[in-house]
């Protein structure tokens, strides 16, 4: 399937997952079709080596933020990082990814929501989105959007077609990921159903959450299009139509 005008919202290119070949992948992401990627950060090591990534390839933006699993040990003045970064660099377009996490019993639930909160107030004094994550933690996660009101996305949407709708009803868009084409997928694709189209985008997460026929493979932004045709099909849009939609409510999302 040839396509083109994908916009990947949501991938993790630092990550040592591609430290062997990271430059052969992006050069040859824009040969299948790929068109604009952004970079989503998890601690202060992510910020800096996705601010370079997205230095050396015109098609890469990036954002800055601390991820929920690293609130126990980020540093005392990680805000500054992100100020810093936030000045330096004017294609970063993004606080993230942010959010909560409950999945594992070890993870210090108080610190989470404190690390959330301190970042979308930057987020919002800065005039940026914020790249949601939300794991296990919906009343939390939904509390906290609708007492700060941000602009921004969830990302790798997991709750239920109920939950999404609270989260349109702030504004917010609902990102995708190839979980979409997974056989147990059922919840997903209802609230995928629910989301209207002008709030929907779709992504990666690489090198996670392959799409099928990928699955438990490494993911890249190339295989986006499996994810896109999962969700034309539940849209009744061709393809094409449904990557051309995405790509400009990504557009609009991060300012592009």
């Amino acid at each position: 399937m040839t396509v083109y005008n994908i916009f990947d919202t949501h991938a993790h290119y630092a990550d040592h997952a591609f430290d062997a070949d990271r430059h052969e992948i992006l050069e040859k992401l824009p040969e299948t079709g790929v068109s604009l990627v952004m970079l989503a950060s998890s601690c202060a090591e992510d910020i800096a080596g996705n601010a370079a990534i997205s230095e050396q390839y015109d098609y890469i933006y990036t954002s800055a933020g601390v991820h929920p699993e690293f609130a126990d040990s980020v540093s005392d003045d990680y805000l500054d990082i992100i100020r810093e970064t936030v000045r330096k660099y004017p294609k970063l377009k993004a606080i993230g990814e942010i959010g909560l996490d409950y999945h594992y019993d070890g993870y210090d639930r108080a610190k989470q929501i404190k690390l959330f909160e301190e970042q979308i107030v930057f987020a919002n004094e800065n005039n940026l989105p914020v790249i949601v994550h939300s794991r296990d933690a919906c009343e939390d996660t939904l509390n906290i959007l609708k007492k700060y009101k941000p602009r921004g996305v969830v990302h790798c949407f997991s709750g239920s077609a109920e939950t999404a709708q609270e989260i349109l009803k702030l504004g917010m868009y609902i990102g995708f990921t190839g979980v979409i084409t997974f056989k147990n997928a059922k919840k997903a694709l209802k609230a995928l159903e629910a989301v209207p189209l002008d709030r929907l985008v779709l992504e990666t997460d690489c090198p996670y959450m392959s799409p099928v026929p990928f699955r438990g493979k490494r993911s890249d932004s190339s295989m986006i299009v499996y994810t896109a045709a999962k969700a034309a099909e539940i849209k009744g849009l061709d393809v094409q139509e449904l990557l051309n939609i995405t790509s400009e409510n990504g557009r609009e999302l991060y300012s592009i």
